[in-house]
């Protein structure tokens, strides 16, 4: 099945950012589409799950809106393979209600999800916020953050642990950046997703916990990140 692709006014959007739909509802799909193209945004769809895979790969999108229930490949493989070459931001669509299965979403590697049925509204809205922050220039002038044993540079987004590289996402980054920036005090997850996800987020407060496993994995080190039961975390790496 070959993908469709729609160009929105792009005079509501300067950067004009490509979002791939990938649904095998046609009304999921009209209805997401008529919000975005308004907006500005080049919209490229697809409804199975190896065509989505083919399309991320030739599109080369922004975003990713991605239904879990797909024919063929479901959501959650097509990310899982997506995930071994792109970092590219991935909103799931699903109509389950089990908290595992969000979980699972999001452990694979989904940045947030939106469960069916769902606003409209809400997920353009979430759209907005997260190119906000993909946008958003790089802050050179930021002071590099210099710990003992962890190196932040906002301005170059790099991340070193013991002087060796970490591949982070952009969340991730965000997230980790955000808790060395506020070092020694505890963060909860609604200031984590106000100053990540931004005050529009209206989704599962557990999306913090499942993205700083990942942080806390890739760094390799145990006690940087902490937990502190009931309220938050709080980032513990000595300051040189």
């Amino acid at each position: 099945m070959e993908p469709n692709w729609q160009a929105g006014n792009a005079r509501y959007n300067e950067i004009m950012n490509k979002i791939l739909i990938v649904d095998d509802e046609p009304s999921i799909i009209n209805l997401v589409s008529a919000y975005l193209k308004p907006e500005g945004y080049e919209v490229f769809t697809a409804s199975d799950g190896l065509t989505g895979l083919k399309a991320a790969r030739s599109f080369k999108p922004d975003l990713i809106i991605l239904d879990i229930m797909l024919p063929g490949m479901d959501g959650i493989e097509l990310l899982s393979r997506l995930r071994r070459e792109s970092d590219v931001y991935v909103i799931l669509l699903t109509a389950r209600t089990e908290e595992t299965d969000k979980i699972v979403g999001l452990t694979v590697g989904a940045d947030d999800y939106v469960a069916k049925p769902f606003s409209p509204r809400e997920l353009v809205a979430r759209i907005k916020a997260a190119f906000r922050r993909l946008n958003a220039p790089a802050a050179t002038e930021n002071e590099i953050l210099s710990f003992k044993r962890v190196l932040i540079d906002p301005g170059a987004r790099v991340v070193k642990v013991d002087d060796a590289p970490v591949e982070l996402t952009a969340l991730e980054f965000d997230l980790l950046k955000a808790l060395a920036e506020n070092h020694g005090r505890v963060l909860t997850r609604e200031q984590l997703l106000e100053k990540i996800w931004d005050s529009s987020y209206f989704g599962e407060i557990r999306v913090v916990d499942v993205h700083l496993g990942h942080v806390r994995q890739k760094l390799g080190v145990e006690g940087l990140i902490t937990t502190v039961r009931g309220v938050g975390y709080r980032f513990e790496d000595e300051i040189n």
